[in-house]
């Protein structure tokens, strides 16, 4: 099997603890392979099942909203970074879905990893484990219960050993997990 050429690494902002955990899991990765690392956050949370894009707003407002969103994000991972510099972020207007297959279309990342927050999590409509099985590149979840736990897609299953991950540390996501 061919190695894996990664030149970034994504992330899907979520303010808990498994995000954190996901965060500093995607940053060691990324330092390891000294690729960049790019933070993704959405208007439209896509672990929140029932929210959608406020439509009530002009697009200045929008704008707004998107900034102060972006500030917050920036000098919230920042600040987890450290002295780690190559680090992005984009604040995203669009459908989570669509928009992670536009930034992994244009190369902005050929891993996905998500903080597993709860046990049923939804990301994206649908059951988080069921969005990392269905989405086209290598995904890990980090969580719930703790920053070992670790699920991963078939893609990033058959990355695992390139990854440094040994099969006795992992799930493959819709099998049971190990506690």
């Amino acid at each position: 099997m061919a190695i894996p050429t990664f030149n970034a690494i994504g992330f899907c902002a979520h303010y808990s603890k498994q995000g954190d955990w996901a965060f500093d899991f995607a940053l060691q990765l990324s330092q390891k392979y000294n690729v960049q690392l790019n933070v993704f956050h959405f208007l439209q949370d896509p672990y929140d099942p029932g929210y959608t894009k406020p439509k009530h707003l002009s697009r200045s407002e929008l704008n707004k909203m998107a900034i102060a969103e972006e500030k917050k994000l920036r000098l919230y991972y920042d600040k987890r970074a450290g002295e780690y510099l190559n680090i992005g972020f984009r604040e995203c207007y669009e459908d989570s879905w669509t928009e992670l297959h536009r930034c992994l279309k244009i190369s902005e990342f050929q891993l996905l990893i998500l903080g597993y927050p709860k046990k049923d999590a939804i990301f994206v409509r649908k059951p988080i484990e069921e969005f990392a099985n269905d989405f086209i590149s290598p995904v890990i979840l980090i969580g719930p219960n703790n920053p070992e736990q670790l699920c991963l897609n078939n893609q990033a299953a058959l990355v695992s050993f390139e990854l440094g991950i040994s099969n006795d540390k992992f799930n493959i996501c819709g099998i049971k997990q190990k506690e």
